[in-house]
């Protein structure tokens, strides 16, 4: 595995992108010390303090999976992210959610986000992982209103290159088991999800909780219900219309507004 570490980069994701992925060796991990330009879901920016913070992107070559199960890697590499966080929080897992579709929360706020940019054919041919992590900071500006970090939790200082050594292998172990354990073999006519979709449901935050959303713009109370295998979210509303969506058309309303 290569490390490219830079002192400053407008964006890892975007750096990751000018490159010949083709040529790249699969989990060639670019981290950045200060992110001037971060990009998020939805075309949000990411905030974070300059040194006190993960920002970083790692290349993978997921051609093992069809294309109509991109959403497969979402879930192991959200698994590997969240698993980390609980080990750094005591290995305390109850404490640790995953937010649909891959925002890693720690007691309900909003520790990690993640940005998954993807070239497909047939199959899946290279996956960008941009992952931002809040270690060292402790105050967020009005943009990240529910955030958190290592250090709100726990009260401890942390030194930012073992802590990226320890969630790449969390995302590697991940990583080889979404390969290796026959995820994709036909069991009784249909593909086998496997373990991962059940520790990915297990982790999803509100899962089978009634709770307040926005759904194409209007203000709805639903349940979700599951994932679909192209990855959008199943909700039943309170009056029992069944829903599908995708990011873009959902948003979840704070708790206590």
């Amino acid at each position: 595995m290569e490390l490219m570490e830079f002192e400053e980069l407008e964006s890892t994701n975007g750096y990751c992108g000018e490159l010949d992925l083709r040529n790249v060796e699969e989990f060639t991990t670019v981290w950045a010390h200060r992110q001037t330009a971060g990009r998020g879901q939805r075309g949000n920016r990411w905030e974070s303090e300059d040194e006190k913070n993960l920002t970083f992107s790692v290349v993978l070559h997921p051609t093992f999976l069809p294309a109509a199960r991109q959403y497969e890697l979402t879930k192991a590499l959200s698994l590997g992210v969240s698993d980390w966080v609980a080990e750094e929080l005591g290995g305390e897992l109850n404490r640790v959610q995953i937010k649909w579709p891959n925002d890693i929360y720690a007691e309900r706020r909003k520790i990690c986000g993640m940005l998954i940019e993807n070239k497909i054919g047939e199959r899946y041919e290279t996956a960008v992982c941009g992952i931002g992590l809040n270690v060292n900071q402790t105050e967020f500006g009005e943009g990240a209103p529910n955030a958190t970090s290592l250090k709100l939790l726990t009260g401890k200082d942390y030194e930012l290159r073992g802590l990226l050594e320890g969630v790449l292998e969390s995302l590697r172990r991940r990583y080889e088991e979404l390969v290796g354990r026959g995820q994709w073999a036909v069991v009784g006519g249909q593909q086998s999800a496997g373990c991962i979709e059940r520790e990915y449901l297990g982790r999803l935050m509100n899962l089978g909780k009634e709770c307040n959303y926005t759904y194409k713009g209007k203000p709805i109370r639903a349940t979700i219900t599951g994932v679909s295998e192209w990855g959008h979210l199943q909700l039943t509303t309170n009056d029992g219309e069944k829903i599908e969506c995708g990011m873009k058309e959902i948003v979840f309303e704070r708790e206590g507004r």
